[in-house]
């Protein structure tokens, strides 16, 4: 068999239902488990959107119509294999325990359904949910299914996200392509730990950066990050390894993104700062606000300097240096 060869891989799709206020509790759980992106459905939206008084509404879509009625519900996809079936029991078995943790909200049934899905279904499924993303100043994400046009100040990343988390649409991906925004020179060399879809290291590239290396465990996401560069005409900017960073990663880098859970971040600390130099910036997010003080003594106590925390959605993304 050819050693590049994809092998197709099933996925389980699954369903958590809850309520509009448990949303960002349920999110957030699964964020700490491992989830690396959901699909959210949600009655309330489909109000939101029809009160839009700036909008005069002649048709709406089937598809919208039947969130008039749907039960509010967080879906997202495991791979079927050991790992999957690992994170899974673990999430079934922990969930309940958000009650208790969060007395004051209802987080309604948290009834789980399961279902099956191969690996092409799951990569089209969510894909009517997404649509062009103005981030920060001049960042406009664009599904490359979509037609945009861009306004001559406006820097177009072209996604296609597939397997891999990073679409541009969660608040930690936002926060972060906001920092880099604002961080990324034209002589920067990019570290972007846990890349997904390869957004933040992409993203970097089309903001001027020299180069970016991209790391993660999951080789689906390797995968996905080099079409996605290769969508944005910097493929050959851009070099992905699969595996733990300070195994595949050497030298150091002039920014250091990680949009990752609280806890790997902590773990990733005592490693961090091997790849960085004196005038080095670390950008870290995927961190739930409530573990905000953890992820800070962490990175201070390697000797990290806290220069700009921003938060959103409940969420909260860490700009440091030495």
């Amino acid at each position: 068999m050819n050693g590049t060869e994809h092998i197709p891989m099933n996925y389980k799709q699954i369903t958590i239902y809850t309520t509009t206020q448990a949303i960002d509790i349920i999110s957030g759980f699964l964020t700490m488990h491992g989830v690396r992106g959901v699909m959210i459905e949600d009655a309330q939206d489909f109000t939101d959107f029809l009160s839009d008084t700036t909008i005069h509404w002649d048709y709406v879509d089937e598809e919208l119509m039947r969130l008039k009625t749907v039960e509010t519900n967080v879906t997202f996809y495991l791979a079927d294999n050991l790992q999957g079936i690992e994170t899974f029991r673990e999430i079934e078995k922990e969930l309940p325990a958000q009650c208790g943790l969060n007395p004051a909200v209802d987080l309604g049934s948290l009834r789980i359904v399961t279902s099956e899905v191969d690996e092409e279904d799951w990569s089209t499924a969510w894909k009517k949910y997404y649509h062009p993303t103005k981030i920060g100043e001049r960042l406009v994400v664009v599904p490359c299914w979509e037609e945009y046009d861009c306004a001559p100040e406006e820097v177009r990343v072209v996604l296609d996200p597939g397997m891999a988390f990073g679409t541009g649409t969660h608040e930690t991906t936002r926060l972060c392509m906001q920092l880099l925004e604002q961080t990324v020179t034209r002589d920067t060399r990019v570290l972007d730990v846990g890349t997904g879809s390869g957004i933040l290291a992409i993203t970097s590239l089309l903001l001027g950066a020299k180069e970016a290396v991209g790391v993660d465990i999951d080789e689906v996401a390797v995968r996905t990050a080099h079409e996605n560069a290769a969508l944005n005409g910097v493929d050959e900017r851009l070099t992905v390894f699969c595996g733990d960073l300070t195994e595949k990663v050497s030298g150091t880098y002039d920014v250091i993104c990680a949009n990752i859970v609280a806890d790997v971040i902590i773990r990733l600390s005592a490693d961090v700062t091997k790849f960085m130099h004196e005038k080095s910036v670390l950008l870290v997010s995927g961190i739930i606000e409530e573990r905000c003080e953890e992820v800070k003594a962490a990175l201070c106590g390697v000797g990290l300097t806290i220069r700009e925390i921003r938060t959103d959605g409940g969420w909260a993304a860490i700009r440091l240096s030495f």
